[in-house]
């Protein structure tokens, strides 16, 4: 395997290279290309991303990705976007599960779903207008993009419990109705079980009823939302990963931002971005080592090893080492 590692701006650049450590500790035959990309090299040289550094980026694999600042500037091309669309890596993949030792706001331990977004069209399509008193979004919703999606949303229900929730706003938006359409016809012809729910009041039912849920597919703006209202359940935005799939390429990321306010003060939360660690690694085959990576997780965090923003008074690479020796400690004791 070839990785593209971008640790980013701000606290991705404390988290990345624990998470990186993590990867190091299974010894597995994977080639690391560090990559610069984000608000750091735009200062420095006008460029957030290059076309030299989608190329370097086409050819590798996949990509472990930190954090980037965006900053209010209309010059400033999203370094994310970009590299969603230049790979074309439609299917942003949300996992929303418990963890050891940890209690979200909503008190809840009994959900475990996964929220796939479509990744590169909806509001997000980057087609805009702007104006002295009048701005335009473009939302793109093309049948091609919501069948993929839904296709890969069917693909995940299978190896699950074969069941979707469709996500929409089609009683309002028209452009809607083709995702609703495209997605009903989908899981019909994949024999896998549907319901379909309006966003606003999946927004209440995510929160009261996780339990409920196995794969939510919906559109680009309302798969954020929901992705990270869904936090609540698990007990911060540090806590969560996401992967970024396309036919050839993906991309891995925490889903917390750079959060300037405490870079380099070596507080910030590792743990998503080692759990992206373990969505790279069944996303390339690797599945006992991505199984054991959450288990050295989640026996870290039961231990009541934390970062300060889940009330303990470890710091990154404190959480992050134990991690690995957890690792370390479980690999000693396999028999030959």
């Amino acid at each position: 395997m070839k990785l593209a590692v971008v640790e980013g701006d701000g606290i991705g650049k404390e988290v990345i290279p624990e998470a990186v450590k993590v990867l190091d500790a299974l010894s597995l035959p994977i080639e690391k290309v560090p990559v610069e990309i984000g608000y750091g090299k735009w200062k420095k040289t006008g460029y957030a991303i290059t076309d030299e550094d989608i190329e370097t980026l086409k050819n590798c694999d996949c990509i472990l990705f930190g954090a980037v600042t965006t900053p209010p500037d209309p010059e400033y091309k999203s370094v994310l976007l970009t590299i969603r669309k230049e790979l074309d890596m439609y299917a942003n993949i949300r996992p929303v599960k418990p963890l050891a030792g940890i209690t979200g706001v909503t008190g809840k331990s009994d959900f475990n779903y996964v929220i796939v977004r479509e990744n590169t069209e909806g509001l997000y399509s980057g087609i805009e207008e702007i104006h002295d008193d009048v701005a335009y979004t473009t939302r793109v919703v093309s049948r091609k993009g919501s069948k993929r999606i839904a296709e890969y949303a069917c693909k995940l229900a299978k190896m699950r419990n074969n069941n979707v929730t469709i996500v929409h706003k089609s009683n309002v938006m028209k452009s809607d109705k083709l995702f609703l359409d495209v997605c009903q016809q989908t899981a019909e012809s994949g024999d896998v079980n549907y319901s379909d729910t309006l966003v606003d009041a999946m927004a209440y039912y995510l929160i009261t009823y996780p339990e409920k849920y196995d794969v939510v597919v919906t559109t680009n703006l309302f798969g954020d939302i929901l992705s990270d209202m869904s936090a609540a359940h698990i007990g911060s935005m540090g806590l969560m990963p996401s992967a970024n799939i396309g036919e050839e390429h993906a991309f891995f990321e925490p889903v917390h931002g750079s959060a300037p306010d405490i870079a380099g003060e070596k507080i910030a939360n590792p743990v998503a971005a080692i759990l992206s660690i373990k969505m790279l690694l069944q996303w390339y085959g690797y599945n006992n080592e991505a199984s054991l990576v959450e288990r050295s997780v989640n026996y870290t965090l039961n231990k009541g090893i934390k970062t300060p923003d889940l009330g303990g008074e470890y710091t990154t690479e404190e959480l992050g080492q134990a991690v690995i020796d957890s690792i370390n400690s479980q690999v000693e004791t396999v028999p030959e």
